[in-house]
């Protein structure tokens, strides 16, 4: 009993040190979430305590950690990336302490985060560009990519997809698959739009028809090869505004006019575009008419021997040809202008001008009555018109001093209380009987000679005259006396033509 007694004071009182600590592990390849593993302290001494560290962090007990045999097994289920370590095992007693060497786990995991980047990054690519794929993981070990344009396995492989002068046919949604051959698992990038544009160019638009005619119908089609986006009409330089008539269809690409008007001739522009070019054609729309409002203008009255001019206009595009018939049977000329010497009465009649348009095929016809005489009635000539005017003058004149002669005659009778023989109509002197000294003139203003030698009647004889004198007088005044009535009646006569023009003046009191 005393033996036993001291032996067990001994091991109480005298600790072993801590030695030859060391860690291992049961696996060495792991796979993220699929692997589990239990690391193993060993350590020489006595009176052991067992702490595991990952890095510099305690390892504790969990759902997916388990601490056995005293803390000197640990074991993880369903290890992740974060359970690589390094792992260090800590083993102490009273005495002493010591730590393992780390140890670290291969864990495979991924891939994740697969991302696909373009060089450059832009929306739209010109035919014949080129663009460099990028592709990228979180992979351990690392990943293997290929690649898929919308959904079909292309041969390329690598990290990276090069598209060197891209072509049309390249468009489409571009991913990348990375591929673990340890974790036997797969990502695929989100998927990159690559759309390849072609440059507009040959831009043209075109007619239906060749010669448009008014009331047909007729489409514009705007063409141009590339990649068409959008269509813009527009019309002498401003945007086109669409009435009645018109209707764009097939996405802008054709314009009718159902039917075509006049009003519509001009400028039509189409402008063709895309995000990276753009084009433009121009049409000029002529539009065919008429002819419309033909009108013949020139005499409607000619004599004998003179020249006929009658001229035919209408309105028309492309001009009219014209074609004249007289009385709607005889062709007699072919141009905007008849003209012709009437040698006969019997050219009287109506005259016909028929216009024709040689696109429309369109014909419209205007009459023209004309009407022929022998010959052209005498006309006033110059002279005439001269006397005319001078004789208006004489009046004018003769008016005004025959109201001033009487007048002063009323006046000079009250005075000199004598007994003048005054006549209004009736009386008159004879201007004959006066000296050379004082010379009596008288007008009677009624007839004026023409130069045929015609004596031409301004006014009825059957109104009295009241004639005014007019004195020449060389010396002192001499008192006169108006012609007498038997002398008037003897001037009333009209005297034969002579040479010249004669003009009388006639002065009637109303």
């Amino acid at each position: 009993m005393d033996v036993l007694f001291l032996l067990y004071v001994v091991s109480a009182t005298f600790a072993v040190p801590v030695s030859n600590v060391r860690v291992t592990a049961n696996s060495s390849d792991l796979i993220e979430f699929n692997s589990s593993v239990s690391l193993s302290c060993s350590s020489s001494g006595s009176s052991l305590s067992f702490l595991w560290l990952n890095s510099s962090s305690e390892v504790t007990a969990s759902d997916r950690v388990q601490l056995t045999d005293g803390g000197a097994i640990l074991t993880i289920i369903s290890v992740t990336r974060y359970d690589q370590g390094p792992f260090r095992c800590r083993v102490f007693n009273p005495v002493s302490n010591v730590t393992s060497e780390p140890v670290n786990l291969s864990i495979s995991f991924g891939p994740d985060n697969t991302n696909l980047k373009p060089s450059p990054s832009q929306e739209y690519y010109v035919k014949g560009s080129n663009i460099s794929l990028s592709c990228s993981a979180v992979s351990r070990p690392a990943a293997q990519f290929q690649w898929f344009l919308n959904g079909d396995l292309l041969t390329a492989r690598g990290p990276e997809l090069r598209l060197m002068n891209i072509q049309m046919n390249q468009s489409g949604n571009y991913s990348c698959q990375a591929f673990n051959n340890i974790t036997m698992r797969t990502q695929t990038s989100q998927p990159y739009v690559v759309s390849v544009l072609e440059r507009i160019s040959g831009a043209s638009v075109k007619s239906s028809t060749n010669q448009p005619v008014d009331g047909n119908s007729v489409n514009l089609t705007c063409e141009a090869a590339g990649s068409v986006f959008t269509r813009q009409w527009m019309k002498d330089g401003s945007d086109l505004i669409l009435t009645d008539n018109m209707m764009l269809y097939n996405e802008g690409r054709v314009l009718s006019f159902q039917p075509l008007k006049k009003k519509d001739s001009g400028e039509y522009s189409c402008k063709i575009s895309n995000p990276v070019s753009s084009d433009e054609a121009k049409y000029v729309m002529v539009v065919n008419y008429g002819p419309e409002n033909v009108k013949i203008t020139g005499e409607t009255l000619i004599y004998l021997q003179e020249t006929l001019k009658l001229t035919c206009s209408a309105e028309s595009t492309p001009s009219a040809s014209y074609t004249w018939m007289w009385n709607k049977t005889e062709i007699i000329s072919y141009s905007a202008e008849l003209t012709k010497v009437i040698t006969e009465l019997s050219e009287s009649g109506n005259y016909t001008c028929q216009a024709m348009n040689n696109v429309t095929r369109r014909t419209l016809s205007a009459v023209h009555e004309l009407t022929v005489k022998a010959e052209r009635p005498p006309s006033c000539s110059a002279g005439c018109i001269a006397g005319i005017v001078i004789a208006c003058l004489v009046v004018v004149g003769a008016a005004a001093g025959g109201g001033y002669y009487i007048y002063k005659n009323k006046k000079m009778t009250k005075k000199s209380n004598r007994d003048t023989d005054t006549r209004t109509g009736g009386g008159g002197q004879n201007n004959a009987g006066f000296s050379g000294s004082q010379e009596l003139n008288y007008a009677d203003i009624r007839f004026f000679q023409n130069s045929n030698g015609g004596a031409v009647q301004l006014g009825p004889q059957s109104n009295p005259s009241e004639y005014a004198q007019v004195q020449v007088n060389s010396g002192s005044p001499a008192v006169s006396s108006l012609p007498t009535y038997e002398v008037h009646m003897q001037r009333m006569q009209i005297p034969a033509a002579q040479s010249g023009t004669q003009t009388y003046s006639q002065v009637r009191r109303n």
